[in-house]
């Protein structure tokens, strides 16, 4: 009897990640949930520019290279082009949260019916551990060697809160990847935020704060205990917009 399997939507080659990433962690979740909806004859995945740039390579469905941030737009063209397609986006916070920042907003705005798979992991991890919107105020980075300071830089940007005073969006969760228990609230709202897209319920984001041990500094364990120490209580996880649960408890 067969109790764990590599899910059918995942390819069986060897990712890119470096040791401790947590990246490989939800390209797995995607996949489950592709194949436990059945949708993966019609889902189209478009990828980012950033460490997953590649993950059309690990995903068994049709896949679109993007430009850097533009992911929102053209998942909106091609949902718009194929309605009866599942789309999704799997974007870095500096490709979603810098550069794609008004892609995200405005499509987020429109309720454009497509999910968006959101990795904060708090700093530019394939150009070499550069500081990013999200990176947290006195992280030392490539680029604030001496700690993010906000006077000079801002504060980090908050993105499900950002996007919950919207009006447009349908569901924003932020989850986490680094225990057992915050794997599977991970998977939970990540089959959630398909299956409103199946239903046509609209925008849906789920945002997974994930480690990146190399431009951290750290081993991959103490990675994820960071995760706990210092990103969860900047970020904290939890449900940000809900739409039909609210308007089903009135």
């Amino acid at each position: 009897m067969v109790v764990f399997d590599k899910p059918h939507a995942l390819t069986d080659v060897p990712m890119h990640y470096c040791p401790g990433c947590t990246h490989g962690i939800v390209h797995r979740l995607v996949a489950e949930v592709i194949d436990e909806l059945g949708i993966e004859g019609k889902t189209i995945g478009v990828a980012p520019v950033g460490c997953s740039v590649m993950c059309y390579d690990y995903f068994n469905c049709d896949m679109i290279e993007a430009a850097h941030g533009r992911a929102p737009a053209v998942a909106t063209g091609v949902k718009r082009a194929q309605p009866d397609s599942i789309v999704f986006t799997y974007q870095g916070d500096g490709d979603l949260a810098s550069i794609g920042m008004a892609e995200t907003v405005h499509s987020a705005a429109r309720n454009e019916n497509i999910t968006i798979i959101f990795i904060n992991n708090a700093i530019y991890g394939m150009t070499g551990g550069q500081m990013a919107p999200t990176s947290l105020p006195g992280q030392v980075t490539q680029t604030s060697p001496y700690g993010r300071d906000v006077n000079l830089c801002g504060y980090p940007v908050k993105v499900c809160e950002m996007l919950s005073q919207l009006d447009g969006p349908e569901y924003l969760e932020r989850v986490a990847v680094n225990n057992v228990k915050n794997v599977k609230a991970a998977k939970k709202a990540i089959k959630k935020a398909f299956q409103n897209q199946v239903e046509g319920k609209g925008f849906s984001l789920v945002e997974v704060i994930s480690s990146c041990p190399t431009n951290w500094g750290l081993t991959p364990k103490k990675a994820l205990e960071w995760i706990d120490e210092k990103m969860i209580p900047y970020y904290p996880l939890g449900v940000y917009k809900d739409r039909t649960a609210k308007e089903e408890n009135k």
